[in-house]
């Protein structure tokens, strides 16, 4: 008895196999692969500057733990000069205290030089000084506020300003970005989905008649939901590499212009190629959640038409 099954359904299925093509528009020739090529494409590059904003967060926090800026405003350059000798070196005995680095006037004047010129003299110009320092890591606020109050002592009307206080907006906008991006990731994701069960659903109103002769021939709704699911995937598979060559030139092009840039902020956002491993993902998530959304929607309109 289960050899005659066997006899039977092995025609059914070469029929099915043999009415695949047509079924689904094939290959380049239909809409789909194109719908997903575009999706895959805007994807990956939300995906890219979501993790590359990531990863400039986690720098950028890195880089301004414990940091901050002593402010010394002194007309008198002498007297500022000695108040700079003196203040660094009461940060370098503190034990709380990681790096101290003067900055240089020369330095500060060429920061100047848009407003004040290029002529401009240190004598003539009383620029303030600053000292940055970078507290160990997990310093207490009580050690923080003991070094505060000694360069007070000092100098009694130096500043001492937190890095992290005045980019705090900044880290917020880029959060708030990142967690964009990886909403529009989620979100196309699931449009993927939805326009591929649009399309399996299309296709199975428009064949309904050649799918009630091969039932009648034996084959399974799993088996007609099969070939429906290869289809879609092959086209999804071909929509993927296409889109992810197109957004990976795209992102190499603008990853080389951040690059470029002669600041520390490009090279905070500049893409970090090791995690090209996590974008690979995206391309395989499109794949399978096309491959599954046409399976399972071909199979639940098998079932409601029995």
């Amino acid at each position: 008895m289960s050899g005659e099954l066997e006899t039977e359904a092995q025609p059914a299925t070469d029929s099915a196999r043999k009415a695949q093509g047509r079924w689904l528009p094939q290959g380049r020739r239909g809409p789909m692969p194109w719908i997903i090529t575009v999706m895959t494409f805007l994807t990956l590059l939300s995906g890219a500057a979501g993790l590359g904003l990531a990863h400039a967060l986690v720098q950028m926090r890195g880089e301004l733990a414990g940091g901050y800026t002593v402010q010394l405003v002194e007309a008198n350059p002498q007297r500022r000069t000695a108040q700079v000798t003196k203040i660094a070196d009461l940060l370098r005995r503190e034990d709380a205290v990681r790096t101290v680095a003067v900055v240089p006037e020369q330095d500060l004047l060429k920061q100047l030089e848009p407003w004040i010129g290029k002529d401009a003299r240190p004598e003539d110009v009383p620029v303030p000084a600053l000292i940055d320092v970078a507290f160990a890591p997990g310093a207490s606020e009580v050690a923080v506020a003991r070094v505060e109050r000694a360069v007070r002592a000092v100098a009694p009307g130096a500043r001492i300003d937190a890095h992290q206080r005045y980019l705090a907006p900044v880290e917020r906008l880029m959060r708030t970005l990142m967690w964009l991006a990886a909403g529009l990731v989620s979100m196309m994701i699931l449009v993927t989905g939805a326009v591929v069960t649009v399309a399996a659903r299309g296709a199975h109103e428009a064949h309904r008649s050649t799918i009630d002769v091969m039932h009648l021939l034996g084959a399974t709704d799993l088996q007609i939901a099969r070939l429906f699911q290869r289809r879609i995937a092959l086209d999804a598979l071909f929509g993927s590499l296409v889109g992810t060559v197109g957004a990976t030139l795209l992102i190499w092009i603008v990853a080389g212009n951040i690059a470029e840039l002669d600041s520390g902020l490009g090279g905070a956002t500049a893409f970090p190629w090791r995690l090209a491993v996590l974008l690979l993902a995206i391309p395989l998530m499109s794949v399978l959640v096309a491959a599954t959304s046409a399976r399972v929607t071909v199979k639940r309109a098998l079932e409601r038409s029995l």
